[in-house]
């Protein structure tokens, strides 16, 4: 496998169309979980997912807990694939066993789902593990999928906004549940804005919509995308978790201009400080905290060392 390969999540275009409502945490988790599989792959093949990992990819720490309460819940929830011919409910896991002490957990998929998972051929979309895990709204990572798709053909199908509403969970097809931004305005603020901006400053895609309308309502959604050079630093999936959580670091102080070999071997080699490190680019990334001027030296003060002065 080539290193470009290795760098990409894919999935049969049935599963990024499908009707599923995940956080962005287990929608992380699925990413993740992406990224491990491989055509090779044997029926009832388990999948090893280290908390390690996690830490470098999102910067962020999870506990078991968070975790078991997120694959409860991605374990009782479905997807809906639809086509023509067929109406298909899918849950994603068989087992998900958590190894007590080992900082690990493994996970074995579904058999009815791994079709959609491994069936590639012709029809596939492909997008890079980093960027999903960087997009921090549950909607910018669906609609990165959507978008993903179409990357090489300029934009989207003209996406009926019932249609997209749902595919995105915002309306239940039993009208059961309330209908979510009912108001385009709320739409365009707390859904389509944010995966714009998101997309767009994190990952290899450059996407913009316009809603199209129908008499004085709109009623519709189409996204256009460009390529342009990727935002984020490539994974390093061939080294071990430690290596990679060392090698993740090493980037992002020398991102930040931290270069100093002392004060960078004092963080790298203090585990709460690389996971304070982790905590602190993911805030920065997502807009959590704000430090335009010096981010470097508010790193700093908040892991509590003191900046040399040629650490930039």
């Amino acid at each position: 496998m080539d290193q470009s390969e290795a760098l990409e999540v894919r999935q049969h275009n049935a599963i990024t169309t499908a009707r599923y409502d995940y956080t962005a945490c287990q929608l992380d988790l699925l990413f993740f979980l992406l990224s491990k599989l491989r055509r090779e792959d044997k029926p009832n093949q388990e999948y090893q997912i280290h908390m390690n990992e996690v830490v470098a990819m999102t910067g962020r720490e999870w506990h078991y807990k968070q975790l078991r309460e997120a694959t409860e819940s991605m374990g009782s929830r479905m997807f809906e694939v639809e086509n023509d011919k067929s109406y298909v409910q899918l849950w994603m896991f068989q087992k998900v066993e958590y190894v007590k002490g080992q900082g690990y957990l493994r996970i074995r998929l579904s058999e009815d789902i791994r079709p959609y998972l491994f069936e590639l051929k012709n029809n596939f979309t492909s997008y890079q593990l980093f960027s999903a895990l960087k997009i921090s709204s549950k909607y910018a990572k669906r609609i990165y999928q959507l978008a993903s798709q179409w990357k090489d053909i300029g934009e989207t199908k003209t996406y009926d906004l019932d249609e997209f509403k749902l595919m995105l969970k915002l309306k239940d097809p039993k009208g059961k549940e309330p209908e979510q931004f009912q108001r385009i305005s709320d739409l365009k603020a707390k859904v389509l804005d944010i995966a714009v901006r998101q997309i767009n400053e994190n990952t290899e895609l450059k996407i913009g919509y316009t809603l199209l309308k129908q008499g004085r309502s709109f009623h519709a959604v189409r996204f256009y995308v460009t390529k342009q050079e990727p935002k984020q630093l490539p994974i390093p999936f061939d080294e071990s978790p430690e290596q990679a959580k060392i090698l993740m670091a090493r980037r992002h102080l020398e991102s930040l201009g931290i270069k100093d070999p002392k004060l960078v071997s004092q963080i790298i080699n203090d585990d709460g400080l690389v996971n304070e490190l982790f905590k602190f680019m993911y805030r920065l990334k997502t807009d959590k905290i704000k430090a335009d001027k010096n981010p470097a030296g508010l790193l700093l003060t908040v892991l509590g060392l003191k900046t040399p002065a040629k650490s930039s």
